[in-house]
């Protein structure tokens, strides 16, 4: 069976570096904004970071349950911080 391999665009990848950053964002939004599971969300931050911002991120990532639906508790409704401004056309909106 082969694997239906993901082409994204340079702002799509951005985008999703900063998905994978965020905090509360779980790797279900990217998923199905994507369709990059977990494990292809590391091979890529592993590919388009440095070394050390991917050690970091790593490390990070790791022991954040927020990062995983299942284990977030039910008082995390969204996706990104309250105070994080509204991202349209993947376009950063600056404070």
């Amino acid at each position: 069976m082969k694997k239906k391999k993901v082409s994204l665009s340079d702002v799509q990848i951005d985008r999703v570096i900063e998905m994978a950053w965020e905090d509360r964002t779980p790797f279900d939004a990217i998923l199905s904004q994507f369709g990059l599971k977990e494990q292809d969300v590391i091979k890529l931050m592993r590919r388009e970071m440095k070394s050390s911002s991917f050690k970091m991120w790593r490390a990070r990532v790791q022991g954040r349950s927020t990062k995983h639906s299942k284990n977030r508790s039910g008082d995390v409704e969204r996706f990104r911080c309250s105070r994080q401004r509204n991202i349209s056309n993947n376009k950063i909106s600056k404070r």
